[in-house]
């Protein structure tokens, strides 16, 4: 081989060999956005954070002082109203004692109250005591002191010794031996009574049997045309 064509060779050996230029990074089109690199070595910028946004500081637990002054201030409270409300309420329990006792003139009218109670005991004498052989004499007293529905109750209450009377020649007697007036408010009142009961039979077959009982009632009184008629008729239990 000549010396010209080994130089020529060994040329293009080097050319080969030779690194090839750089080629410069063609510009991205208008528009387009390049993504960047987080791992690259251009320095982070730094977020500066509102004030208003900062996390805001953990709950405390409550001031106990705080606590107990708030339950005091409750409990004052409460006492406050309590208070107002019993004074409330003794004030108008002392007004309606107050208009029970201006009402009730058995409290202050010893004149009339005695007049009820005299009334009273007479009329339960009459009305409860009864002799077979003159059976007028009680339905008399009946008709005498009764008045509404206390007509219908003394009937009644009187209906199982009329069914023996004349059977049994049965004599009733009856004696109040002690009353008390319970009210009086304008023309009605009411009595407590107590009474001794005797029953006695003139029978062959019972001669000279008695029996003896004692008895307390109420009656309600209303006063008409200058008198106290019993209205109604209370045994506590009793027809």
């Amino acid at each position: 081989m000549s010396t010209t064509t080994r130089h020529h060779i060994n040329r293009q050996r080097r050319l080969a060999q030779k690194p090839a230029p750089p080629v410069a990074a063609a510009a991205p089109p208008s528009g387009t956005t390049v993504p960047v690199d987080r791992d690259d070595a251009t320095p982070k910028r730094r977020t500066r954070v509102s004030p208003d946004r900062q996390d805001s500081p953990a709950p405390t637990a409550a001031d106990p002082g705080r606590a107990r002054r708030a339950l005091v201030a409750g409990l004052c409270l409460l006492t406050l109203l309590l208070g107002a409300f019993a004074g409330w309420a003794y004030a108008q329990t002392r007004g309606l004692e107050d208009d029970a006792a201006t009402n009730n003139t058995a409290l202050t009218d010893p004149a009339r109250t005695s007049e009820v109670k005299g009334q009273a005991g007479k009329a339960v004498n009459a009305l409860f005591s009864y002799d077979h052989a003159n059976p007028e004499i009680q339905e008399k007293a009946a008709a005498t002191y009764l008045t509404g529905k206390a007509v219908a109750q003394h009937r009644t209450l009187l209906a199982p010794v009329l069914a023996q009377a004349k059977k049994q020649k049965t004599v009733v007697t009856t004696t109040v031996t002690d009353s008390a007036v319970e009210r009086i408010e304008g023309d009605r009142a009411r009595v407590l009574v107590f009474a001794d009961q005797s029953s006695t039979s003139t029978a062959a077959q019972a001669k000279d049997a008695a029996n003896y009982a004692g008895a307390m009632l109420a009656v309600d009184l209303v006063h008409r045309d200058g008198r106290w008629l019993v209205s109604a008729i209370d045994t506590f239990g009793g027809s």
